[in-house]
């Protein structure tokens, strides 16, 4: 199969002709229809998380399952997949008290000994997030996907599997915004503009989107914004702070840089909760003023939406489908396997919502 490997720290992807294995006995082999160009690889690829080249990166797809391990009941070829990163063990104590996104002992990889999923003349290709969806196939753990129904178009539907979950979960399931509280949003990229829809659809008012690409804003008031903010016109958070007559319930963070996630605290109005839902580069530290902690002001990240996949995914593609979650607008571009550098290249211009890598 083709599949988009990364060779070197901070050099262009390569596209070459990987070996996949069978399917072990709680793997699932998936034939992947589309995957989202997200910023999360990106780090990886530029090198700010640490990772072990030659890896595949790619983790926000959908695809139909090819074949099946053989302790694998819930599951079936022919069934349609989205693929989440929330690989989840259920049992460690974050399972057990509904908290899955948060397991760090899923045991979603073969064992050292045991043959690769990836290789190339007998070199192991390594996966990142366990999953490796820049590929014509996945092979997964049976815990990293969740069945989905077949109307549903694959393309939406991956990306579900990172962006609107995150953003969306962010909103509903992290912070639990409640109905009349003013939130803001900084970046209204796929993360972003996933967090609008969840700030509309809790009842929040207002929802101020954040953006330096007035397209982006005019998408975000679209997606359910009720006022929008040029960061690179006006500093966005006396902006915020003159709209709401002090700072907001909520502020949500979906860059991941240190200066927004600082401006997303000090938007905040008393009692407030900013959320960073964007990867900071490791190393970096964000500073906040300790004075605004006596007004019970909060910063908190939020992973992958706190989401619980397996029920949350499904409901959010129940509710495209219902045509009360508009996503056909989030996807700025469809590129074929061979564009996924450019891609990226797009992605770091700022003017993309999302791209989407589609196969045959």
């Amino acid at each position: 199969m083709r599949a988009a490997v990364l060779r070197d720290v901070g050099q262009p992807l390569v596209i070459e002709d990987v070996e996949i294995d069978d399917p072990g006995p709680n793997e699932i082999l998936i034939r992947t229809a589309a995957a989202g160009v997200c910023h999360s690889d990106l780090h990886f690829i530029e090198g700010h998380y640490p990772t072990r080249p030659p890896v595949v990166p790619g983790h926000e797809s959908a695809g139909v399952i090819e074949a099946v391990g053989s302790n694998v009941t819930r599951l079936a070829p022919g069934d349609h997949v989205i693929t989440c990163l929330s690989i989840f063990c259920g049992q460690c104590r974050f399972c057990v008290s509904g908290r899955p996104a948060l397991c760090h002992s899923a045991g979603a990889s073969r064992g050292r000994d045991a043959a690769p999923r990836l290789s190339r003349a007998g070199e192991t290709i390594n996966q990142l997030f366990s999953l490796s969806s820049y590929a014509e196939k996945m092979l997964v753990h049976e815990r990293a996907a969740v069945k989905i129904r077949d109307d549903m178009p694959l393309d939406r539907a991956a990306l579900i599997g990172c962006a609107v979950m995150t953003g969306f979960g962010a909103v509903t399931k992290t912070a639990d915004v409640e109905v009349g509280s003013s939130v803001a949003v900084i970046g209204c990229g796929g993360i972003g503009l996933s967090a609008i829809l969840g700030a509309e659809a809790a009842g929040a008012d207002p929802i101020i989107a954040i953006d330096i690409v007035d397209d982006k804003l005019d998408l975000a008031r679209s997606f359910g914004a009720t006022h929008a903010i040029n960061a690179s016109e006006t500093d966005p958070v006396q902006a915020v702070k003159e709209l709401t007559g002090g700072g907001v319930d909520y502020s949500f963070e979906a860059l991941g840089l240190k200066k927004t996630a600082e401006q997303a605290f000090e938007m905040l109005g008393v009692g407030g909760d900013a959320v960073v839902i964007g990867m900071i580069p490791l190393g970096q530290k964000v500073e906040i003023s300790g004075a605004d902690l006596l007004s019970e002001k909060t910063l908190r990240g939020s992973n992958m939406g706190s989401n619980q996949f397996m029920v949350d995914m499904p409901n959010l593609v129940d509710r495209y489908m219902r045509g009360v979650l508009p996503l056909d607008a989030m996807i700025s571009k469809r590129v074929g396997l061979d564009q996924i550098n450019q891609a990226f290249d797009d992605m770091k211009t700022g003017t993309v919502a999302r791209t989407m890598i589609v196969f045959e």
